[in-house]
């Protein structure tokens, strides 16, 4: 039987999350979509705490343009949340979605404005 879109990509995020994980030194920085916004958090999983957060909700700068634009935006606002935590390496997670599009523009605009993975 087929996997539904969600379980699809629930069974690549175990994958994925077996070598993933966020210390104190280098922290994840995970990525979430939805059809109108994207969020981006910066985790230490060894305290289970967010060092940095940045999402479109929230944002009235992240919402003039393209959903490209907006991600781009939130990568930006991301790297910079995190920079002022302290940190500067990070191990990326992209949550079982495709490196491609939204997700790679956050990345793409996080590596950009200062953080390295």
């Amino acid at each position: 039987m087929a996997l539904s879109k969600s379980g699809r990509r629930a069974r690549i995020k175990r994958r994925i999350r077996k070598s993933i994980e966020g210390t104190a030194v280098r922290p994840r920085l995970t990525v979430f979509r939805s059809n109108k916004e994207i969020y981006a958090q910066v985790v230490n999983d060894e305290n289970g705490e967010t060092l940095a957060s940045a999402s479109s909700l929230n944002d009235k700068e992240a919402h003039n343009g393209s959903k490209l634009e907006q991600a781009a935006a939130i990568g930006k606002k991301v790297a910079e949340a995190a920079s002022k935590a302290g940190v500067e390496s990070v191990v990326f997670d992209r949550n079982g979605y495709l490196y491609h599009g939204r997700v790679k523009a956050l990345a793409d605009a996080a590596r950009e404005n200062g953080l390295k993975f």
